[in-house]
């Protein structure tokens, strides 16, 4: 067994590391971070590291937790790479946004290197018929799919959005470890709090966060009545 991904050098910005070993003429590499703009070099040079007689790659994909337009080059930085080494190559166990984004994109979630989900097989059938053989004029034309561009835009804007929600992890970390210190809950049991308390009080969860963790400080104001009251909804459904 040896390690199948490069070091990075100093004074990278970690947004995606690939860890990973071969063993037995398998390599099994896993990103861990953001498919984001630099990934396709991150997974270049982990690629170009492997030794020779790979008999094929194996990407985890379940600890990557963001995914943008750069994810598809990303896949297609994969795909290149599998058809001119001739070597298999998967890309498996997406979660979350990034398997949102796949959909999107009409790719085949369960690895989309392979098919995509919106794009079955043409059987002759359904190629288009003779003009003796047309269809009658009234029988409705059957919907077109969504063109590329539409579904990329749809994707884009999606991104957008969870752009924005990322940008509230902070305060939204700080409150998970609020609730845990409090009330010796886990991570997972935090995050289920916080975003039921959210729906409860019909309130952002950014707002519901830094309620909780201003409310934590020092001297520092309660969260309104309507957040208290989800908030304790939210945790007597969890028996704390």
């Amino acid at each position: 067994m040896t390690p199948a991904a490069p070091p990075r050098p100093a004074g990278r910005p970690a947004i995606l590391v690939i860890d990973g070993h071969v063993d037995a003429g398998r390599a099994l590499l896993v990103p861990r971070g953001e498919l984001v703009r630099g990934c396709t070099l991150v997974l270049a040079e982990s690629l170009a590291a492997l030794p020779a007689g790979i008999d094929r790659v194996d990407l985890d994909m379940g600890d990557v937790v963001f995914m943008d337009t750069a994810g598809l080059q990303f896949l297609d930085l994969l795909g290149g790479y599998s058809h001119r080494q001739s070597v298999p190559a998967t890309a498996t166990n997406w979660r979350g946004q990034p398997l949102r984004v796949l959909e999107l994109a009409g790719l085949d979630t369960t690895d989309p290197l392979h098919a995509t989900a919106h794009r079955p097989e043409r059987r002759p059938a359904d190629r288009a018929a003779p003009a003796d053989r047309a269809a009658p004029a009234d029988r409705a034309a059957p919907a077109a799919p969504a063109a590329p561009a539409e579904r990329l835009h749809v994707l884009q804007e999606e991104v957008d959005q969870l752009r924005r929600a990322i940008a509230s992890r902070p305060v939204i970390d700080q409150a998970r470890g609020v609730l845990m210190a409090l009330h010796a809950c886990t991570s997972e049991e935090a995050w289920h709090i916080l975003r039921e308390a959210s729906q409860l009080s019909n309130t952002k969860l950014r707002t519901v966060a830094a309620a909780v963790t201003a409310g934590a400080a020092s001297n520092g104001p309660p969260p309104s009545a309507e957040v208290r009251a989800a908030l304790r909804t939210a945790l007597g459904r969890l028996g704390l």
